[in-house]
């Protein structure tokens, strides 16, 4: 458990400190991503998004499995 949280932690850090780097990426507005914009609503599905994240952190998982 301690080990789990300290890297979790790690991970924020990082995250944080690379975050203008990664708001310029594209995430959230691929194409597949749907957005409701009417007066008063904005609603947004990432599905794309998540379907790549998801991706990306099985791989990640599975190479530190190995």
């Amino acid at each position: 458990m301690q080990r789990a949280l300290i890297l979790l932690g790690i991970s924020v850090i990082v995250i944080g400190l690379t975050w203008p780097l990664i708001s310029k990426l594209p995430i959230g507005r691929l194409p597949g991503d749907i957005v409701i914009n009417r007066p008063g609503l904005k609603v947004f599905f990432p599905l794309t998004t998540t379907l790549i994240l998801g991706v990306v952190v099985s791989l990640v998982l599975w190479l530190l499995r190995r």
